[in-house]
């Protein structure tokens, strides 16, 4: 005999459970199937943890600067044990607030791995049977997997994927890393800090492809500034095994050279977690390798959801929470649901330099065919910076000539990640340079650069 609940969410990533807490919030009888562990690969495996190796690798960066603040530190180290530790630890105390979430709304978690086996009914095995679901609201989150390359498959030993990346045994003295988005530059940021060899490969032109060119330039000059070996329009032809370590062909500048690396991470993007689902039988429309959905997270199937990173770019967890929202209470009939904008979700890449962005990029609000203003402020010239030793980094804000509409806002610095959300916030809210100039900020900040980059635009910048 089949359970039944009101609504079932498969997944429980920060769209999943976030899907799960607001229908329950909404009265409908709300379970969640996870085949893992609760919060997904973004709090076990991707956002979360990723974070708090970064944290330690900055704190080390931040005691070799202490002699210009009159600071001795002598002999700073890192315990990798440790510091991976404090990874992990961080993700298990965050699951089990995930659990306590659960039980706090009255949601039933299942553990097993879910089929879709009708419209309306899922089949969880749990490893000791097969427990029935009916539903007439079915929420897919699982979320999506790292891609490998043809040739260069994960092995878990030379070739890591993420998760090897994060709970490295020991620290490698030269690695490669293959694909310079926002996964790729954050390992290379990070292993450079801890003290590997990094060289980064990029297939495309540039590093941070998807973010505006200059911010592109500028992180690319300040990683090569590291010591971080940077190869762009290039390609890994192969990777083979050559004592602890491997050999890598690297086609770079019409040339393949043989490069020796004690193991290589790839982070050239990811597929959606489509497989075992039976999507097939209810021929669920696809684009691209993942599930095709609607303004509201439908998809062509009656009854049957798909937000986060399954239903497709951009693959960040506050656009799977913000769907998780939208499509529950679309469900729920509540009043005035919107949309998700996606120009309005805010990108960020937690590399020393930081960089965030919203919006569109200079050469997007050029190729629109609008009239466009162009504000930028460096930090070299903003008090705080300098006073935290930290004035490497800019503002750009791209505006419309004729409306004065934020069409984007591009940055890269210390802490810009927790000032993005301003320029976000204006982009919501349909603000003009008109309320962004005005805009009061205070003083002494970094955030004093936005307004500064605001200003620029309109050629009325005060401190440059």
């Amino acid at each position: 005999m089949a359970e039944n609940f009101d609504l079932v969410v498969v997944g429980s990533g920060p769209g999943g459970y976030i899907a799960a807490v607001r229908a329950s919030q909404l009265g409908f009888r709300t379970a969640i199937v996870e085949r893992e562990r609760l919060g997904g690969v973004c709090l076990n495996w991707g956002c979360i943890p990723t974070k708090a190796l970064l944290r330690g690798a900055e704190l080390l960066h931040q005691l070799k600067l202490g002699e210009q603040f009159g600071i001795q530190v002598e002999n700073s180290s890192v315990d990798l044990a440790k510091l991976v530790g404090h990874s992990r630890g961080v993700a298990d105390k965050l699951s089990g607030g995930i659990a306590w979430l659960m039980r706090k709304h009255n949601v039933t978690v299942i553990e097993g791995n879910a089929r879709v086996t009708g419209k309306c009914r899922l089949e969880v095995d749990t490893g000791q049977g097969t427990t029935t679901i009916d539903a007439p609201h079915i929420v897919l989150a699982t979320g999506a997997h790292a891609r490998d390359l043809p040739g260069i498959p994960f092995d878990g030993e030379l070739v890591w994927s993420a998760r090897e990346a994060m709970t490295p045994k020991a620290l490698p003295q030269k690695l490669l890393i293959i694909g310079a988005g926002a996964i790729g530059v954050e390992f290379a940021s990070l292993y450079n800090d801890l003290g590997s060899e990094v060289t980064l490969v990029e297939a495309l032109p540039r590093i941070l492809p998807v973010e505006d060119a200059d911010i592109s330039a500028f992180v690319d000059k300040a990683f090569r500034a590291r010591g971080i070996t940077i190869h762009t329009g290039a390609k890994v032809e192969g990777v083979r095994p050559a004592g602890n370590g491997v050999t890598a062909s690297v086609y770079s500048g019409g040339e393949t050279r043989e490069l020796q690396f004690d193991r290589v991470i790839l982070a050239v993007g990811i597929g959606g977690n489509l497989d075992g689902l039976g999507l097939e039988a209810l021929g669920v429309k696809l684009d691209r390798g993942f599930i095709a959905t609607d303004d509201y997270c439908r998809t062509n199937v009656v009854g049957l959801y798909a937000i986060g990173d399954i239903a497709g770019p951009p693959w960040l967890a506050h656009k799977a929470s913000h769907e998780a929202v939208i499509c529950v209470e679309k469900i729920a009939g509540v009043a005035g649901v919107k949309p998700l904008e996606k120009s309005h979700v805010p990108g960020c890449t937690y590399c020393r330099p930081q960089v965030a962005s919203v919006g569109l990029t200079e050469s997007a609000a050029r190729e629109s065919g609008r009239e466009i203003r162009v504000g930028r402020f460096d930090l070299a010239a903003n008090g705080k910076a300098l006073a935290i030793g930290e004035a490497s980094g800019f503002v750009k804000t791209v505006f419309d000539a004729s409306t004065g509409e934020l069409l984007g806002a591009h940055m890269t610095g210390p802490e810009v990640t927790e000032q993005i959300q301003g320029f976000a916030l204006a982009r919501g809210m349909e603000a003009t340079e008109a309320e962004l100039k005005h805009a009061i900020f205070p003083h002494p900040t970094l955030s004093e650069a936005m307004h500064e980059s605001v200003l620029d635009a309109w050629g009325e910048a005060l401190n440059h």
